[in-house]
């Protein structure tokens, strides 16, 4: 016979009660090598939702009071209960304490903390622990005030299946197995709703296509927690869910009872604190009358009435103390709280009165501000009552979402709501700390309400913080938090739908003193803080006037029927629209104007080669420039976006930005530069992210300048005005342009009011209202490809520069070089080019005339105004990689019935026009063919020669040169 079976057949009477001391049983064997030990453990398997769900316990947490290990496919939670030793109770409360964690190890990751390991509880982890205490603290027996604690561990998670509803059927399974007294089993179960059909226990994936995330715990016949997140669904849709949950949680709640039975230990005798019938009886008689007058004068507030009970209360303790009864001067303070409650319960449910003198379903006086504070970028004052709120919200850049460390869920979130509740709005004196869980769960809950009127990412690319500080509290501050919420964000400019308000329902029961059921109730609406003390439930319902967005459901008893709590919606829906109605009155729609203070977001489009000078080594650029200017920038795919918190801020980075990488270069925008080389006919200044510009010494001052290095130098920084290109391809800059004239105004390059850098272009970054219309393509620094003969279309109303290759100062000194050897090989000592004689200055002595001549055909300085809105500002390519001898075509005004200006689109060979003289050359003229655009003219051997300035003359397109600029020739020679 084997050592397990002689042990079985010896120990019958072990064998009988290990179920109930809780002992497990472990067998050694020994057959000359190691010892083997065996662990009995104890399962229960069953299916909800069409997923297998297993209960284990006896093979770890062995030493725990109760343990059980819940899973659900690869998903794996362990509970374990342990309570404090002794029969004596330390508090007068129940000191529960339920601890949620969730460790790196099981999802297969190393912490990325600095000490790789796990710290402080985070969000997430504390609102699963309220998931799991809610439920089961009122099943508690009452007067059972011995410490409790619950420690819910995540042992594995493939991501498919929030472990926080396994955590707490795992609870429920572990208090049913411990010696703990409790009135559970209990089950919870998740609900989902994908296209009108709802889903049971539905995985991570299709939750994010639901508009329902219902969680729901009951009893085998009543409700104990609700909590929802929706995207407005109907109350009748939600009913629907709610009665399809009651049947599901139910089904967790047998195998909890087969497996208690299997392995559960007997309930301890505790000693419980209760109040003995000899003293309630002798504190009823002293304090009732007074208690009952205090809340038959509707004119008392919170403190007012707070202060009436505590001189009650010290009458009271002063007649025990002259009787001597000690015994009921230590439960005073609890014995004169159940008074009371019964006298206002009792006052509630026979005449339907309230504290505060209000009908049952009647809502508090409201007060409605937005913009309290207008430098913020929203902000909201609501008030219900004495309870008030100030919400204000802040607008980050992308990157400022919220990183999260979870198990499932998204990886990142870009709204957060964070709730305050500073002890001055009860008047009280206390510390601030770290995460408070009550702080946490109401912000949380406002966050979910909020969270389905806001616009979708791809519209709306801002991280938005709320932030909710309570000023006064008389009950409800979390449904004031979404009021003022929603106001603030209108004031933001945030284009949410619609305003979403909530209120708080609360219920007073009378029960049957010896079957316990309800006999009698009332709902009220927009409860006080003592009628949330002294009554039955804190249903918490927040939405807009299409439907629910979020709801919390909080009790005191040991469950209430689930057709009382459908029953509170309707009158929550009304309270709702009233609020609603008066939000409105004070702010509906989001904003549309501006200020100094408001938000800028910007989008850029580089080359991956601009974004790595814009960064630098290991990002020391970007940083600096973050630091330097309190902007915010994000790079992502070629994608530059840029939060400013105003204006000020946005043109400093904007600035920087733009001297680095640089911008599409407009005519009459203003640079910086620094002077990279000086030439006798003008200085090189390199601007725009490493691009060459040309500064001619005709446009360094409004007074004549004879050398270029009396007024420049190298490596001098000048804000300087793009005022076009020549026909070689060089951008052209003034210096004077910036300056004040004789007249001491500045030149009149651009029309008044025309404006093409970036900080008097705010208009390009818009405040956060127009930010889902915001179209960067002004500022973007994307590639063009540029083909020969290309040609560049322009409005009427705005002068034309043709699309060019910036050329270097190096590139100069070669191309002088070539004309200086080809200058020796010509006979006349000119280079004629297509028919037209382009002088260069050289050392020989010829006739040449000064570079000013030689340079193309500038922008008229007299060009029409260039309007933000109504016309595009002529652009220059910011390619600084092709630096070709590619040139552009300039064209004319072309003649029809209404006289539409010519654009070098139109410009084709045979083409006839009527142009001007704009420059008279050696062989050949400069002809102006309107729009902005040029063309050249050979004399004809027998032709006219003698052209003055502004003469008119008919001409025909014949062809173009190498560098496509178009050649005319005259239609007829006789008008010559």
């Amino acid at each position: 016979m084997s050592i397990a079976l002689r042990m079985r057949s010896a120990k019958p009477l072990l064998r009988t009660l290990r179920h109930h001391l809780g002992f497990r049983r472990t067998i050694s064997t020994t057959d000359g090598g190691s010892a083997t030990k065996f662990l009995e453990t104890f399962n229960e398997e069953f299916e909800i939702g069409n997923r297998i769900i297993t209960l284990e316990t006896g093979k770890i947490a062995r030493f725990a009071n109760g343990a059980v290990v819940f899973s659900m496919e690869d998903t794996k939670v362990l509970s374990t209960v342990t309570s404090a030793k002794g029969d004596t109770a330390k508090a007068d409360f129940l000191p529960l304490t339920v601890d949620y964690q969730e460790k790196q190890f099981a999802q297969g990751m190393i912490p990325s903390t600095y000490m790789r390991r796990e710290g402080a509880p985070k969000e997430r982890e504390l609102l699963c622990a309220r998931i799991i205490d809610r439920p089961i603290r009122p099943l508690f027996p009452p007067g059972f005030y011995h410490e409790v604690q619950v420690m819910a561990s995540v042992l594995s998670s493939n991501g498919k299946q929030d472990p926080d509803v396994l955590a707490a059927n795992a609870t429920s399974a572990a208090l049913m197995l411990s010696d703990i007294p409790w009135g559970g089993p209990i089950g919870m179960v998740r609900i989902g709703r994908i296209c009108g059909q709802f889903v049971v226990n539905p995985t991570m994936d299709e939750l994010s296509l639901s508009d329902l995330n219902l969680i729901y715990a009951c009893t085998k016949d009543k409700t104990l927690m609700i909590d929802v997140q929706a995207r407005e669904i109907s109350e009748k849709d939600l009913q629907a869910g709610l009665r399809l949950a009651h049947p599901e949680a139910v089904k967790y709640i047998e195998p909890q009872i087969r497996l208690a039975a299997k392995a559960g230990k007997s309930k301890k005798e505790y000693r419980l604190s209760m109040l003995s019938d000899k003293t309630l009886e002798k504190v009823t008689n002293l304090a009732e009358a007074p208690i009952k007058a205090v809340f038959t004068d509707p004119t008392y507030g919170k403190f007012e009435r707070g202060e009436a009970l505590d001189n009650i209360t010290q009458d009271v303790k002063k007649v025990l103390e002259e009787e001597g009864d000690e015994e009921s001067i230590k439960v005073l303070s609890k014995t004169v709280d159940t008074v009371r409650k019964k006298v206002v319960r009792k006052r509630i449910i026979a005449e339907g009165s309230r504290v505060d003198g209000r009908q049952l379903d009647e809502v508090r006086p409201l007060y409605c501000e937005a913009g309290y504070v207008p430098m913020l970028h929203g902000s909201a004052i609501f008030s219900r009552g004495e309870t008030q709120v100030l919400c204000t919200v802040t607008l980050g850049a992308p990157t400022d979402a919220q990183h999260l460390d979870s198990l499932v869920g998204p990886p990142l979130k870009r709204f957060m709501l964070h709730y305050s509740f500073p002890p001055f709005c009860i008047n009280e004196v206390g510390k601030r700390g770290g995460l408070n869980r009550r702080e946490v769960g109401h912000g949380t809950l406002a966050e979910k309400a909020l969270l389905a009127v806001l616009p979708p990412e791809d519209r709306f690319p801002y991280t938005v913080r709320i932030n909710s500080e309570v000023m006064a509290s008389d009950g409800s501050t979390s449904m004031a938090t979404v009021c003022g919420g929603s106001m603030a964000l209108m004031d933001a400019g945030i284009p949410v739908r619609e305003h979403v308000a909530g209120v708080s329902v609360g219920l007073v029961t009378e029960l049957d003193p010896s079957t316990g059921e309800i006999m009698d109730y009332r709902i009220l609406t927009d409860i006080l803080g003592l009628e949330d003390h002294l009554g039955d439930i804190d249903f918490k319902i927040a939405g807009t006037r299409k439907g629910v967005t979020a709801i919390q459901l909080d009790m005191k008893p040991a469950g209430i029927p689930l057709d009382i709590i459908c029953e509170c919606l309707e009158p929550a829906h009304k309270a709702r629209q009233q609020i609603i109605d008066q939000m409105e009155r004070e702010i509906n729609a989001p904003r549309t104007k501006g200020g100094s203070t408001s938000p800028r977001l910007v989008t850029l489009k580089y080359s991956n080669d601009a974004i790595r000078r814009l960064i630098g080594p290991m990002g020391a650029a970007k940083r600096k420039m973050e630091l330097e200017t309190g902007a915010r920038i994000s790079v992502d795919d070629g994608t530059l976006t840029i939060v400013a918190k105003n204006q000020s801020v946005m043109d400093k980075i904007l600035e920087k930005v733009d001297f680095i990488v640089g911008r599409e270069i407009e005519v009459g925008g203003i640079y910086k530069g620094v002077v990279s080389n000086i030439k006798e006919y003008g200085a090189f200044v390199e601007f725009n992210g490493g691009q060459q510009g040309l500064l001619h010494i005709s446009e360094l001052s409004h007074e004549p300048v004879s050398r270029v290095s009396d007024v420049v130098s190298i490596g001098q920084q000048l804000s300087l005005m793009c005022i076009g290109q020549d026909v070689h391809g060089n951008i052209k800059l003034s210096l004077k342009a910036t300056l004040l004239g004789p007249g001491g105004s500045k030149t009149n390059r651009i029309a008044e009011g025309s404006t093409a850098s970036a900080k008097e272009t705010a208009e390009i970054w818009a405040p956060v209202w127009n930010a889902s219309n915001i179209t960067q393509e002004q500022n973007s620094a994307s590639e063009m490809s540029i083909e020969k003969n290309e040609v560049c279309e322009t409005k009427p109303s705005a002068s034309q520069t043709p699309v060019i290759v910036i050329r270097s100062a190096a590139e100069c000194d070669k191309e002088e070089k070539s004309i200086s050897s080809n200058h020796n090989r010509t006979s006349n000592g000119s280079l004629v080019d297509n028919g037209v004689q382009l002088h260069h200055k050289s050392k020989s002595p010829s006739k040449s005339k000064p570079r000013k001549s030689q340079d193309a055909v500038d922008s008229p300085s007299d060009s029409g105004p260039l309007p933000y809105k109504n016309a595009k500002k002529p652009k220059l390519s910011m390619q600084k990689e092709s630096k070709s001898d590619t040139r552009r075509a300039e064209g004319d005004e072309k003649e029809g019935k209404n006289k539409t200006p010519l654009t070098a689109k139109d410009l084709k060979l045979g083409t006839e026009v009527t142009a001007k003289v704009y420059q008279i050359r050696a062989h050949g003229l400069v002809l102006d063919l309107g729009g902005g655009v040029r063309g050249m003219y050979r004399y004809e051997e027998d032709g006219k020669k003698d052209f003055k300035i502004g003469d008119e003359m008919r001409v025909v397109c014949s062809s173009f040169s190498s560098k496509g600029i178009p050649v005319l020739s005259a239609v007829d020679d006789n008008q010559l």
